[in-house]
């Protein structure tokens, strides 16, 4: 059975020093056919604007091939930011895995 999801469990900050990773990862996954990829930022403790720039990239790239990009679990922080940058009207993040196997994962299966 070909596996149609995966997540990017991050953690720490994310920053300019390991946005390179994130796209990385991200471009891995999509080389092997999966078109829906949750980003589980539950461990992150900061977030710099190179952080949301990395995302905004990964974002484009699951597009471009006609995927779908989740993010969940965001810290305070990574929430404010998102907030100040209207960034939630892009992402729509979720507040857990479990909310991304229930309104995702379930509508495909």
């Amino acid at each position: 059975m070909t596996k149609i999801s995966d997540c990017i469990q991050l953690s720490g900050v994310l920053n300019q020093n390991n946005t390179d990773r994130l796209l990385d990862k991200v471009n891995e996954l999509l080389s092997q056919q999966i078109k829906i990829i949750l980003i589980d930022m539950q461990n992150v403790s900061f977030m710099t604007s190179s952080g949301i720039g990395a995302l905004v990239a990964a974002l484009k790239a699951v597009h471009a091939v006609g995927g779908e990009l989740y993010i969940c679990s965001l810290s305070e922080q990574a929430k404010t930011i998102f907030d100040l940058t209207k960034m939630g009207h892009i992402f729509k993040p979720l507040e857990n895995r479990q909310e991304f196997e229930d309104k995702v994962l379930a509508q495909i299966n």
